[in-house]
């Protein structure tokens, strides 16, 4: 493996017989995978609310972004999992209340089921570490 790659594990048991981490940090890159609404205490948040377990996801995400050196301003990219399209709106706002001016490329899709049914939605994130990105969000700001 190389020395540039930087493995996030969440501590959960499933990571390794699976094969997988939290997130994976190449570089100025961070690739966060699917997170679900699950709380501190390893329990589902917001059973039943849309916009709650997208706000829990989003959480989850911000941590393991953190934990790789970023944050959710250098995310660039969303894919946003739910089990009934027709919470989309309420899983928009949310993810807006987070992403509103940052507004990562976002695709958002229904599917027929997640691995507990009492999750609604899971996401994924890319992001973009940029030095003084700062001045490079500035710059992009100033052409909208």
């Amino acid at each position: 493996m190389s020395e540039n790659r930087q493995l996030v594990s969440s501590g959960s048991p499933y990571e390794k017989p699976i094969g997988f981490s939290r997130a994976v940090r190449v570089g100025n890159m961070v690739f966060v995978s699917g997170s679900a609404p699950i709380g501190p205490d390893g329990k589902t948040v917001g059973v039943g609310d849309a916009a709650a377990q997208t706000r829990r996801c989003l959480e989850v995400i911000g941590e393991a972004l953190h934990e790789a050196g970023a944050d959710l301003r250098h995310v660039v990219r969303t894919r946003m999992f739910l089990t009934d399209a027709s919470l989309w709106e309420q899983v928009g706002r949310a993810h807006g209340e987070v992403f509103g001016d940052i507004r990562p490329a976002a695709t958002m899709v229904e599917v027929s089921g997640l691995l507990d049914p009492d999750w609604m939605i899971e996401i994924e994130a890319d992001a973009l570490i940029v030095e003084g990105d700062e001045n490079w969000q500035n710059a992009w700001a100033a052409t909208d």
